[in-house]
């Protein structure tokens, strides 16, 4: 059977194209040989599970290995027998157990509380000639229910008592696998009794491990893919742009691949691996249906999220914030030298079409007809700029002012998107993105555009914003650049009109949008 790229359940190296993630199991297995207790909390399609079933294979060698699942175990949870119970038949049931194995866990599958179940864990792993792992998958599917969280508790409490008891007096490692990070839930107590179960799991290591993929480790894939369909595609340029459109994230990388191969007819180069990035910025998965969701659903998370992908707020990473560590648990954001910026760039652009949609549809003024700024099927960036500027003023008084302020990326993107839609695409450059600036790259038909939009506040700042763009464009390699300035000066602006200079070897078009000529 022919292998394929695969984005839905567990990866096999037998059926599916994957990325060697062996350097990472490496480091896994140490935390696992020094007898750590870890909990593997990535994003969704993250590739944990993926993870998980390797990691079983690589220590079933050494280790007596049980891996178990907590998904869709609703009744597990309805008292402690019948959690006792259903944990124990699940133990029962672990292929490549022996019967006497199977048989320990039926026989003791009736224990009335959890302490019995402790005595019965202790007995069974000093019967053993292994060291025994229990590795837990989709666990924060019932981190909100009382009894999983006094299960947690019994396995802290023996983990601390190892010391005393032996090594072998319980599972010499515990393995959990999900979304959220366990070690710091925030419990639904329900009377001061439980208070005590508020850090069940503190005894856990911190898990440090990249789970991104590289470049090279794409390219590696790609080599695969390569060998069997000769496709004549250059692996390195198309891992490169992979990585650089997904940060490595691995359901982003398997399903770019997966629709070049099977909806784009193999078109593999820059073009199509960019093609394959609108769909799914356009929603045809259940990660951008997450992300919607999540957005709507926690009001400090949109307004954080929108004031980064938007305003180009620049935050220090620190995860002692409860909405940015809520953030990076989703992988929405990650830590670019100690600042936050958007995880991927496709990810960007899926915050910027959920904000832009939403603001178009319950308050944008004008829709550009795409047409006028199309020529010869090339992009008129600079009628654009004229447009929008003429737009800004005759749409918008006095009493918006504050709001353009705050806003006025927004209100450019809402004006772009129309125009470039289903021919070109957009993204934020993170190491450009700050509350004053923010550089925009545009592709229109295989042709690049940089705008940088910025905030402009007195005359000494006019230069260092040309300069900055110049600088950019040449290391990008371009001729010309776009800088659109939105100035709240009360004196007058020496511009007036859009205009080209050339800095720095760049054309420059510069626009300014002055807020006393707008407003007065």
């Amino acid at each position: 059977m022919a292998k394929e790229f695969n984005t839905t359940g567990s990866c096999n190296p037998e059926r599916h194209y994957m990325v060697n993630i062996d350097d990472k199991l490496a480091k896994i297995r140490e935390l696992v040989d020094k007898g750590k207790y870890f909990t593997i909390n990535r994003a969704r399609q993250f590739g944990k599970t993926t993870t998980m079933n390797f990691l079983f294979n690589s220590l079933s060698d050494e280790y007596l290995v049980y891996q178990i699942s907590f998904e869709s175990d609703g009744d597990l949870f309805e008292s402690k027998p019948e959690f006792c119970h259903g944990l124990a038949m699940k133990l029962s049931r672990m292929p490549f157990t022996t019967e006497e194995q199977s048989n320990y866990w039926r026989n003791h599958s009736n224990c009335a509380n959890l302490d019995e179940f402790s005595v019965v864990v202790s007995d069974f792993c000093k019967s053993q000639g292994k060291k025994v792992i229990l590795m837990i998958d989709e666990v924060d599917k019932s981190t909100d229910n009382q009894i999983f969280l006094h299960f947690l508790g019994m396995l802290r409490n023996k983990y601390l008592d190892r010391d005393k008891n032996g090594m072998d007096s319980t599972f010499y490692s515990v393995i959990l696998a999900g979304v959220y990070d366990v070690k710091n839930l925030k419990l639904k107590i329900r009377n001061d009794e439980e208070r005590k179960y508020n850090s069940p799991w503190n005894i856990a290591t911190d898990f440090i491990v990249d789970m991104t993929l590289s470049a090279q480790g794409i390219k590696g894939m790609l080599d695969e893919y390569e060998s069997d369909c000769h496709t004549g595609m250059d692996m390195k340029v198309i891992a490169d742009e992979i990585h650089r459109l997904t940060s490595g994230y691995p359901f982003l990388v398997s399903k770019i691949c997966e629709i070049v191969d099977q909806r784009l007819d193999r078109d593999w180069t820059i073009e199509g691996i960019n093609k394959a990035a609108k769909y799914i910025i356009k929603g045809d998965n259940t990660l951008a249906d997450d992300i919607s969701k999540n957005l709507e659903n926690n009001e400090e998370l949109n307004k954080f999220m929108y004031s980064i992908s938007i305003n180009g707020m620049n935050y220090p990473y620190n995860l002692t914030d409860p909405i940015l560590r809520f953030a990076d648990m989703f992988s929405y954001v990650k830590n670019l030298d100690g600042h936050v910026i958007v995880h991927n760039a496709i990810f960007e652009e899926i915050f910027h079409e959920y904000f832009t949609i939403g603001y178009q549809r319950e308050h944008y003024k004008i829709t550009p007809v795409k047409s006028e700024y199309i020529l010869g099927g090339k992009l008129n960036m600079e009628y654009i700029i004229e447009r929008f500027k003429d737009v800004m003023e005759e749409e918008y008084r006095d009493e918006d002012a504050e709001f353009v302020e705050r806003q006025g990326r927004l209100l450019f993107l809402c004006f772009l998107k129309p125009i470039i839609n289903g021919t070109g695409y957009y993204y934020v450059e993170p190491q450009t993105r700050d509350n004053k600036r923010m550089d925009i790259v545009v592709n229109y038909a295989g042709e690049e555009f940089l705008i940088e939009l910025k905030l402009w506040y007195g005359n000494k700042y006019e230069r260092k914003g040309e300069d900055q763009v110049s600088e950019y464009a040449n290391i990008r390699g371009l001729k010309k650049a776009y800088l659109i300035t939105f100035s709240f000066l009360k004196e007058k602006v020496v511009q007036v009109e859009p205009e080209w200079k050339t800095v720095n070897g760049v054309d420059v078009y510069e626009g300014i949008i002055w807020a006393k000529r707008l407003f007065s």
